[in-house]
């Protein structure tokens, strides 16, 4: 029953995740129509319903988000383990997907690939860039880089860049008849260019420390974004002020384009990490990765 079952364990894995024939199919490489009769036969042998389908979606059943949860991890495992035996031939080869915020991917991450992956034509990365905070093991990643102070106990942490800061900042011109603000709560009488958090979709609250004491801070404004490069844009054009990595407009301070505030309330701190699973076989080739983008101070 094993042999019989597994191909399409796999198969019904891919679907659970993906909540779609059509995107399982694409990720699989099959029809939808064979994958549906994959997914009908590991029914038909369990003797249970695995899957809710409607025309627009499907969802896995009580007993098939069971079996998803219990068996799923344990194929990812069997594939790590196998990628790991192919590790073992001359050269170091394989896919390394990483999840990375946009900020992390272009100041650190790529720096360090465009030098790295000329020495290693048979490794492959995938980056995917996402500002939420995925949950790497269930999401197929190798690894995350996120800021220190986000990532789990539970997971490796492998230090991969400078202290990080962040700056208020806002155009000469948007500021010219009004008051600067000496303090963060002097910022709710500015307009303020508001990010939105992928994670349950709020809005982030500016946050400051000064003298060992954290604040959090609720600004309005008329814009509400997404991406710190949008934001970035924003505050060029004169929409208000914005809270923003430091490098990110280092040049634009320099200029004189932009202006900064409240550097007393902006210390430094720690800053990207890239994290991974401490039970996970890994290969030869994330070895080397880790090595290259470990930080050197």
């Amino acid at each position: 029953m094993l042999r019989a079952n597994i191909n399409d364990l796999i198969a019904f894995s891919v679907v659970g995740k993906e909540q779609s024939f059509t995107r399982a199919a694409a990720k699989l490489g099959v029809s939808q129509s064979a994958l549906s009769h994959a997914i009908r036969g590991l029914e038909e042998r369990l003797g249970v319903r695995l899957l809710t389908r409607t025309t627009r979606s499907v969802a896995p059943t009580e007993a098939g988000q069971q079996l998803l949860e219990r068996v799923a991890p344990r194929l990812a495992e069997i594939e790590d383990e196998l990628t790991a035996i192919t590790e073992l031939k001359d050269k170091p080869a394989g896919t390394i997907r990483i999840t990375a915020a946009e900020h992390a991917a272009n100041t650190v991450l790529w720096p360090k690939l465009v030098k790295f992956l000329p020495d290693y034509p048979d490794i492959k990365v995938e980056v995917t860039i996402d500002y939420g905070l995925r949950d790497i093991v269930s999401d197929r990643f190798d690894a995350g880089i996120r800021l220190g102070e986000q990532v789990d106990k539970d997971m490796i942490a492998v230090r991969i860049g400078p202290d990080f800061r962040m700056a208020v900042v806002a155009t000469p011109s948007y500021i010219a008849d009004k008051n600067a603000p000496l303090t963060p709560h002097d910022l709710q009488q500015h307009s303020c260019i508001n990010l939105r958090l992928p994670t349950l979709g709020g809005i982030y609250a500016w946050e400051f420390e000064k003298a060992g004491r954290p604040l959090r801070v609720r600004v309005d404004g008329q814009l509400i974004l997404n991406s710190n490069a949008q934001i970035k844009k924003a505050v060029l054009a004169g929409f208000g002020m914005a809270l923003v990595p430091e490098d990110n407009v280092r040049e634009e301070l320099k200029s004189g384009e932009l202006v900064e505030f409240l550097q007393d309330w902006c210390p430094e701190f720690p800053g990207y990490y890239l994290y991974y699973p401490s039970r996970r076989q890994h290969t030869s080739a994330f070895a080397l990765l880790v090595d290259a983008l470990r930080y050197k101070a």
